[in-house]
């Protein structure tokens, strides 16, 4: 059927108004939701939770948790026994080179009482009153201080213990003063914290 060009003109509108219609029900929504996406409100305040760390635990490791033998195992004594040796032994050589012109050899040996065996008692009483050695100790009025500092330990057993030692001497006579040191092996003998100083020589001349 043919239309007018009136009724042309109107279908026209029709069409365009229709359109116009549609493109604003599809278009508009959209841009509003994107924008509602876009934009935040802004009385909002963006919340940010920073996660959580554990605290790293502090470890303390001991000697044997670090897997350090116990050397004690392994030997015929404890750590107790061993420093109430090194004790005797250290305290002897102190006494040994301690000494003054005006003290006798009983006053001498007898400072060292409860260090030494009888046997070395003896020995020392003897070594102390040598002719040629006690002259000279009272005509240069000497007077000694000893010390002693240990350095190893060089033997020992299920009841003796060698230790090497250096004895240092402080020597005033008349003469003035001097210093001096030697090394030496001194041989302990007991149990548990009862030891005595059974020999004493040289550290070159051997002891065991």
């Amino acid at each position: 059927m043919d239309l007018s060009p009136r009724q042309r003109r109107a279908v026209f509108a029709v069409i365009v108004i229709a359109l116009v219609a549609l493109g604003y029900y599809l278009v508009v929504p959209a841009v509003t939701h994107s924008r509602a996406r876009a934009a935040p409100s802004p009385t909002a305040t963006p919340s940010v939770t920073a996660p959580s760390v554990a605290p790293v635990p502090t470890v303390t490791a001991s000697p044997a948790d670090a897997g350090s033998p116990d050397i004690y195992a392994w030997l015929p004594f404890t750590q107790q026994n061993l420093a109430a040796a090194a004790s005797v032994a250290v305290r002897f050589s102190v006494d040994y080179n301690t000494f003054t012109y005006t003290e006798s050899a009983t006053d001498y040996v007898g400072a060292m009482r409860g260090l030494i065996t009888g046997q070395l008692a003896a020995t020392l009483r003897a070594a102390y009153q040598t002719p040629g050695v006690a002259s000279l100790r009272t005509s240069q009025q000497q007077v000694s201080t000893g010390t002693a500092v240990i350095n190893s330990l060089r033997a020992f057993g299920p009841s003796s213990m060698t230790f090497i030692i250096t004895a240092g001497q402080r020597l005033a006579t008349t003469n003035g003063t001097s210093s001096g040191s030697a090394r030496y092996a001194v041989t302990v003998t007991g149990s548990g914290a009862n030891w005595q100083v059974i020999d004493i020589e040289l550290e070159s001349a051997g002891n065991s």
